[in-house]
């Protein structure tokens, strides 16, 4: 009787150190996910390395992370090239620029500037503006029209601040 007492003593013994085993170790995991999961997800980034990435002003940064000078274009009428052409676009546009030199050539270029979009946009159609992703790609021509003009990636981005198709 002694010997069944000691039998069982021992395996509730094991079994218990073995189910405590498992505690620690799924507390550990979990513990390991959350600190992941808040790392990744809920934790601000780190002010030094988006300090550091203000402050080098790496020309091969992407346009999405750098910030211009926003500069107005003069505001664009033109006829549409409609078959009865009787629709007509007014379109108001802001460029932001990388820099004083962007900007400054878009000064200097504004002839070539305004003839490059009024012949882009009068090439344009009621039916190829009418939808968003035409308004996009319409803001892609232009930056990529502007960008030839003044060259070296100097127009990060487009801005479409009145558009009027009648």
């Amino acid at each position: 009787m002694a010997e069944d007492e000691i039998r069982e003593d021992g395996k509730k013994k094991k079994s218990g150190l073995l189910k405590w085993i498992i505690i620690v170790v799924l507390l550990a995991g979990l513990g390991v996910g959350g600190y992941f999961g808040y790392t990744m997800f809920i934790a601000a980034p780190d002010e030094n390395t988006a300090a550091q990435n203000d402050a080098a002003g790496d020309p091969a940064q992407p346009a999405e992370q750098l910030e211009g000078q926003i500069v107005a274009l003069p505001t664009f009428l033109v006829n549409l090239a409609d078959p009865l052409g009787r629709r007509y676009l007014k379109l108001g546009v802001e460029v932001e620029v990388r820099d004083g030199d962007a900007q400054a050539a878009l000064t200097k270029y504004e002839a070539k500037i305004k003839d490059t979009l009024l012949l882009l946009l009068s090439s344009k159609t009621y039916d190829g503006l009418s939808t968003m992703q035409a308004k996009v790609e319409l803001k892609q021509e232009i930056a990529d029209r502007l960008n030839q003009i003044i060259g070296n990636g100097g127009v990060l981005r487009v801005y479409i601040t009145e558009m009027v198709i009648q």
